[in-house]
């Protein structure tokens, strides 16, 4: 007889940045952090109002990986390993998080527990970076 069946580790929906305007979004506005394995582009997202109050939804992750990597089969192991590492590592990340992570390039295999450290330690300097987010103009 066997346990209960854990539930498959999935990213929601809304856990996900889903289309081309959110990675635009980041890309223009957000703050970069590069290290060893990869590179954060951070945009802390402005919250809705529900009912009064602001609520998150907690982070959201996009995740980009050029054909630089490789073939297909290096490229799709390298996007799971990066979205593993968010998922594990999100409860240690800002709530209204915007995430767009980018592997470096790299011969060698993509160690997962150096990578979920490098992903908190890239946040945390992203959000550390002075001055706001980079912004467009308002119009009038």
């Amino acid at each position: 007889m066997t346990g209960p069946v854990p539930p498959p580790a999935l990213l929601p929906a809304r856990q996900r940045l889903l289309g081309q305007h959110h990675f635009r979004a980041v890309y223009q506005r957000g703050r970069r952090a590069a290290g060893q394995w990869m590179t954060v582009v951070m945009l802390l997202r402005r919250l809705p109002l529900r009912r009064g109050e602001a609520v998150p939804d907690g982070p959201r992750l996009g995740v980009s990986v050029s054909k630089d990597h490789g073939g297909a089969v290096r490229r799709n192991k390298l996007k799971r390993l990066l979205r593993e590492s968010f998922r594990l590592e999100q409860h240690r990340l800002p709530p209204t998080a915007d995430l767009v992570l980018i592997p470096r390039q790299r011969s060698e295999d993509f160690p997962l527990a150096a990578m979920r450290s490098e992903l908190v330690q890239l946040v945390q300097r992203a959000a550390a970076q002075k001055g706001e987010d980079r912004r467009r103009p308002q119009r009038p």
